[in-house]
């Protein structure tokens, strides 16, 4: 089967051709057809199953006929990095129907927003709390909603962001056709799911479980070796884009410096960056002029480069879930994909609970020629003679805390 059996509208087949699509993806096989019938749906994928192409494409043929006026279509991210790609997409495949497509997030000027949302663009992709403001300030309508989509729904949980959607929501209280889509189900978003949505139908796919284009490597480390040890790989493996992870900001920043000042080429992404420093280091890694990115989970979702050929866990993810996110950026549409996780003895519980998620054991691995046996620097000090070192350590614990 191919696009053609869709029955999309031209104008929209042109978008499909022009973004190299062919073959439709089992999410994208199986939503379609239902959300073009004016469903409502609960979407279960994993990332990297092209189910944005799935909600994207039945809403521009559904809006492309309609009325050009107030936001007909909302779709709701829960990180600008996605809102942005989402919008990207949307604007790819809707090149040549005249609709329009915005995105709304914090950290930047909202006036700059405001008057983009006066030229009353047909489909806004928004964060949560950046599309409050604009509802109490008034400057986005949503009375003409046809449309609502709540994009990456167990990330929002983690995130904090429910009573921002409950909120959202509570401005939306006529009918409409609404369309959810989470990797995962915890009883939060069920409960939700029972609010919102009207005899909905779910299409699941491999729920919970990461790509099989993916292979899983553990590399068993001291925690003082991870930063030489990386270095290790980075030598040895051929590839055009790595995206590593660390569990806090502080560590990433840091991380990227140290990589940056042994050559290679590297940016940092994590939450204290602005906004224009986030989008030149995806931007930077999406054109290939950097090779590395060292980020923290804010990059699990909302990076689409398919030229990523390894994930790095610099740090084991906290639960299965992320772990899976994570990874889900390589090895996307049918590509191949490593994803090479470090590991402690500090990490053996959350190994042995992804191993039970992927039900095999994972291959242990170590890089020919490194040497594990370096001891770690000689932390002790002096407190009489190097008060100051001590008090610098105690804030570089506190910063990964906090972060």
């Amino acid at each position: 089967m191919n696009f053609d059996n869709f029955n999309l509208h031209s104008s929209i087949m042109a978008g499909v051709r022009l973004a190299g699509y062919s073959v439709p993806t089992p999410i994208q096989l199986q939503a379609i057809p239902m959300i073009a019938q004016g469903r409502d749906l609960i979407g279960l994928a994993q990332t990297g199953t092209g189910k944005t192409a799935a909600f994207v494409l039945p809403i521009l043929e559904h809006l492309r006929s309609g009325p050009r006026e107030n936001v007909q279509a909302l779709i709701i991210s829960p990180t600008r990095e996605l809102a942005e790609q989402t919008c990207k997409v949307v604007s790819d495949l809707g090149c040549d129907t005249g609709l329009q497509c915005i995105s709304i997030y914090g950290g930047v000027n909202i006036d700059q927003q405001v008057r983009r949302l006066y030229r009353t663009p047909e489909i806004v992709v928004a964060c949560p709390g950046r599309l409050i403001d604009h509802l109490w300030k008034g400057t986005i309508n949503l009375s003409g909603l046809k449309i609502l989509v709540i994009d990456e729904a167990d990330r929002m949980f983690d995130m904090g962001f429910f009573p921002d959607i409950r909120r959202i929501l509570g401005c939306i209280l006529h009918k409409r056709q609404t369309l959810l889509f989470s990797a995962t189900m915890p009883t939060s978003i069920k409960r939700l799911v029972r609010e919102i949505l009207h005899d909905p139908i779910t299409v699941q796919i491999d729920r919970a479980l990461p790509a099989k284009t993916i292979s899983h490597t553990l590399y068993p480390v001291p925690q003082h070796l991870k930063t030489h040890l990386l270095k290790g790989i980075l030598d040895k493996i051929k590839t055009d884009s790595v995206l590593v992870f660390t569990r806090t900001k502080y560590r990433a920043e840091r991380l990227s410096r140290q990589l940056l000042r042994s050559h290679y080429r590297v940016a940092s992404l994590q939450g204290d960056l602005s906004q224009n420093q986030r989008q030149a280091a995806i931007a930077g890694f999406r054109n290939g002029s950097i090779k590395i990115l060292v980020a923290t989970d804010i990059a699990a979702r909302g990076i689409d480069v398919l030229s990523i050929s390894h994930v790095i866990n610099y740090d084991m993810p906290e639960s299965t879930d992320d772990y899976i996110h994570r990874i889900g950026r390589t090895g996307r549409i049918d590509k191949n994909g490593d994803a090479l996780t470090f590991v402690t003895n500090a990490d053996s519980d959350k190994i042995n609970a992804l191993e039970r998620i992927l039900d095999t054991p994972l291959e242990r691995q170590t890089l020919k020629g490194f040497n594990y046996s370096q001891t770690a620097p000689d932390r002790g000090v002096n407190v009489s003679y190097r008060p100051r070192r001590r008090l610098m350590k105690k804030q570089r614990v506190a910063m990964e805390y906090a972060s």
